[in-house]
């Protein structure tokens, strides 16, 4: 296991076992992002999508929540004080550019991204959550989007994500009405993978991300970008991508020793390659 700096205590990241954990880490404040960590999180993500030894990314938070989304008694400072010399257009470009590079790469970067919710994921968290590919569940979490509560339209992609997971209609329920998304119902609805005991939660998720981890990296690119593509594109524009991405992993290393080691009765071993 090895430690990453990140600049600070707001977001603490390691390697361990091929897989790279971001950990929002500000539990008394149901971690809830700040400057800090917004900044960490876009350099790590970065980071971590050119690091070779990483080929599996982890994003949870610290204590008993995943992520609070925006922190609203920092928000309730700045309306007091106003924008300073900030203009609204430089405020959209920094907003636009922070979800580009954390929200949108989680989503579209070429390896599995996790998130591993051990409590409540609202509005931006939510939209953190929702951006990763797969989604593991405390059976004590629970998923909100929060955003009307306070007046805001939402951000980080959430209305996005939560359209293609749910559909058009429930994501306007869910948008509108605010309410609170059990582990269960989100089981049932299809915005996680797995539900777990809360004691069970760190162990599940090792075991999915070290399974990814050890797995053939370079088909999965190629299957993320073609699960991308399947959600706008049209189907010839998907079977000409899907044809590409399969003959080229037909020419890996990572192919042909899983051939051979299915011929051998034996467990392949994957090198990324």
């Amino acid at each position: 296991m090895r430690k990453i700096e990140t600049g600070t205590e707001h977001l603490q990241a390691k390697i361990d076992n091929g897989v790279g954990y971001l950990i929002m880490n500000r539990p008394d404040a149901r971690n809830a992002m700040s400057g800090e960590m917004n900044e960490a999180m876009q350099k790590s993500i970065a980071e971590f999508e050119l690091d070779t030894e990483v080929r599996c990314i982890v994003l949870t938070g610290a204590g008993k929540a995943f992520c609070a989304g925006g922190d609203v008694k920092g928000m309730s400072s700045r309306n007091s004080e106003g924008r300073g010399d900030e203009t609204i257009d430089k405020a959209i470009h920094r907003q636009r550019d922070h979800q580009r590079g954390t929200a949108g790469k989680l989503f579209k970067m070429p390896k599995p991204t996790i998130a591993s919710l051990p409590g409540a994921a609202a509005g931006a968290g939510l939209s953190y959550a929702l951006s990763c590919d797969l989604r593991i569940m405390s059976s004590e979490a629970f998923m909100t989007t929060a955003f009307a509560k306070v007046g805001f339209s939402g951000d980080y992609g959430g209305t996005y994500f939560m359209s293609q997971l749910v559909g058009s209609a429930k994501a306007r329920e869910l948008y509108f009405l605010s309410d609170r998304v059990s582990a269960e119902e989100a089981l049932k609805l299809g915005l996680t993978n797995w539900v777990v005991e809360p004691e069970d939660l760190d162990q599940k998720t090792k075991e999915i991300a070290e399974q990814l981890a050890s797995g053939p990296s370079v088909a999965y690119r190629y299957m993320k970008e073609n699960l991308n593509r399947a959600m706008s594109g049209e189907v010839d524009d998907c079977l000409d991508l899907e044809a590409t991405h399969h003959v080229h992993c037909g020419e890996t290393l990572d192919h042909k020793n899983a051939v051979q080691a299915f011929v051998e009765k034996k467990k392949p071993e994957f090198q990324g390659k």
